[in-house]
């Protein structure tokens, strides 16, 4: 063994930058786990997962439109392992597109069981089911001018409300909430490795070993695409504790990257992961914090939809939650 390659082998994890770099991967990590189990999410509704937030738009839609995504972004999935077998699974990007695969995967999934559902017993959306209890208690209380008889029809009113609702407002099991974890997680992710892409390495990293192509191109934009037109038309919370979820998403790369690594790889896929540098716990330190305005930047879109578009659809758009 040559002293280069032991220097990349043994004496590579002796370095001052690498107990800083893995202090950092341990705090991050052990951060997003404790904000994990000390933290106790409301309720997700199990309709949140599939009905769309127009309220025009039937669930079929919304189907239809995840399926379509989810066979297209297969098709690229194919392409990349084709051409670069399991070394594809080597980057992030392969590793956050099949995130946003599985995402969509079980979107179908719950979508067709929410549709299925639908066909056997429609249920009433929230802004139908309070109309039509209003006005069940407004024709009730107009035919009825006895005071006993008003209070009487009234608790039966909101009896059946109380029912109803329970019924609409079904908890979401753990498919449900799997499928709410993959989404945040891939919205997270999705603008991370986009924005690293088309504005760190296609610009400022391109080396001999990196030919940007077509199938590279449409890895790196119909992930958030699909995604962002997902968003517009689902009705999914996005709470801000599952940010830690992202956060061990990354945290659980850097870590296989540092195995691999450790078993005798000599190449880093991405520059500022490498360790043989003094500016490796800057590069760590950033790629950390870099990690909140990606995360808040969707946060902020999810926001602008529910805010704007309310004004501007006053009578199609279904605000939920």
């Amino acid at each position: 063994m040559s002293d280069s390659e032991e220097d990349e082998g043994f004496r590579y994890w002796f370095r001052w930058q690498v107990p800083i770099c893995a202090l950092m991967l341990l705090v991050s990590a052990t951060t997003a786990l404790m904000h994990i189990t000390k933290t106790k999410p409301g309720p997700l509704s199990y309709n949140h997962l599939w009905i769309p937030s127009w309220r025009n738009l039937n669930p079929l839609w919304l189907l239809a439109y995840r399926a379509l995504a989810f066979l297209c972004l297969v098709r690229i999935h194919f392409d990349s392992i084709t051409l670069d077998g399991a070394f594809s699974f080597y980057f992030y990007t392969q590793w956050t597109f099949t995130l946003v695969m599985v995402y969509f995967a079980l979107g179908t999934i719950v979508s067709a069981h929410g549709c299925w559902q639908l066909l056997k017993k429609p249920p009433l959306e929230n802004g139908e089911m309070d109309e039509f209890l209003r006005r069940g208690l407004e024709d009730s209380m107009s035919t009825n001018s006895n005071g006993y008889k008003e209070k009487e029809i009234k608790g039966s009113i909101m009896l059946q409300n109380r029912y109803v609702a329970e019924e609409f407002n079904q908890i979401a099991g753990f498919w449900g909430y799997l499928m709410q974890i993959t989404y945040q997680t891939s919205a997270g992710a999705v603008i991370l490795t986009d924005i690293v892409f088309w504005g760190v390495i296609v610009p400022f990293l391109s080396i001999s070993r990196f030919k940007l192509n077509m199938l590279m191109g449409c890895m790196h934009t119909l992930n958030a695409v699909f995604l962002l037109l997902d968003t517009a038309l689902n009705n999914l919370p996005f709470p801000w504790f599952r940010f830690a979820y992202f956060v061990l998403w990354s945290c659980a790369y850097v870590i296989f990257q540092w195995i691999i690594h450790a078993c005798g790889f000599t190449w880093w896929p991405y520059p500022f992961l490498e360790l043989n540098t003094p500016w490796a716990p800057l590069w760590y330190f950033s790629l950390a914090v870099v990690h909140f305005p990606c995360y808040g930047l969707y946060s902020l879109i999810v926001k602008a939809k529910i805010m704007i578009l309310p004004r501007l659809f006053p009578h199609s758009f279904l605000k939920s939650y």
